[in-house]
């Protein structure tokens, strides 16, 4: 069953593993694990008053600017990550990152996450393989290697959102399709800068014999420093291609303005000379000293004669490739 505390906003969930299959449970039994989920301050207090850990420890994944790190204790170790969250904004979904907080004290293991998210989910459902709640060393490596394969999986949704944000561009070129590429290189640059701050904490776990407890578990976060370490290549790679693609539309969109400037400038001095020819010919002066004045075809004569005038400025600018 699903542990709703009484105040509003907080969530805990409870599970273990019996025979092999992850079950909820309402009891805070040895090897289980204790999900909360944007947890109250009186959650909070309730759940390091149990298990004598720091409470500001069990409040800093709530932080959304709260940096990875490790943090070994005499009663417990806090790991503390950056993984990917989908976060939907003018009806579109874009992409950012979350602090996901984890503590294995002796017998237990919790979670503190400021929303749900498919990492924990996945262990929620019974959809990751070998896991068993108290193997807890085991479980903080398989979140951890859960959590690069979601990036991969979000780098390559990414890409393939950018590749048709630039068919879009190639046949509108508006505003629009450059600030959405632009949210996806800022979503990329989360994306870095995270990877590289869990990198540290991977590091460092390598070289922590405290989490080092089944002789799989060092070959399995060898794997998950790799996971990794592709997911900040690809992110890279990604955000080069995605900044020289705006970059590249940008220069495009300025030059067709330019061609449409150069344009409307070539067609407004053309079509200004037979203004200007009706002008000389509408002074109010007197009439003997203007040419044709008197001619039945003089009205004729000054169109054609402008008409004349303007195509062959029309022409001369064509000969320059200005229209």
């Amino acid at each position: 069953m699903i542990i709703w505390m009484k105040e509003a906003g907080g969530m805990i969930q409870i599970f273990k593993t019996e025979d092999g299959v992850i079950r909820q449970t309402d009891e805070r039994a040895p090897g289980s694990w204790i999900a909360m989920t944007n947890p109250t301050a009186t959650e909070i207090l309730e759940i390091a008053d149990a298990y004598e850990i720091d409470s500001d420890h069990l409040r800093a994944p709530l932080d959304e600017e709260e940096r990875s790190r490790i943090e070994v204790e005499e009663q417990y170790i806090l790991v503390v990550v950056d993984i990917p969250s989908i976060e939907e904004r003018a009806g579109k979904d874009w992409y950012v990152t979350i602090p996901l907080g984890i503590v294995m004290t002796g017998d237990m293991i919790i979670t503190v996450c400021l929303e749900e998210n498919p990492v924990i989910s996945a262990f929620m459902d019974g959809r990751v393989r070998d896991f068993h709640t108290f193997m807890k060393t085991r479980f903080i490596l398989q979140i951890l290697y859960k959590n690069a394969s979601l990036y991969l999986q979000y780098l390559r949704v990414i890409d393939k959102k950018s590749e048709v944000i630039e068919r879009k561009l190639h046949q509108s070129q508006r505003n629009q399709e450059l600030l959405e590429l632009q949210e996806l290189e800022k979503s990329l640059l989360y994306f870095t800068t995270s990877l590289r701050s869990n990198e540290v904490v991977l590091e460092k776990l390598l070289k922590s014999d405290r989490i080092k407890k089944y002789p799989e578990d060092t070959e399995l976060l060898e794997d998950v420093i790799i996971e990794n370490k592709q997911a900040i290549e690809m992110a890279n790679i990604y955000s080069g291609v995605l900044s020289g693609t705006m970059d590249v539309f940008a220069s495009v969109i300025s030059n067709n303005l330019n061609i449409s400037m150069k344009f409307l400038a070539t067609i407004t001095i053309v079509l200004s000379i037979p203004t200007m020819v009706a002008s000389f010919y509408g002074m109010n002066v007197n009439l003997d000293g203007i040419p044709f004045a008197y001619s039945r075809y003089g009205f004729v004569i000054v169109l054609g004669f402008a008409a004349l005038l303007s195509l062959l400025v029309a022409w001369i600018f064509w000969k320059k490739d200005l229209f």
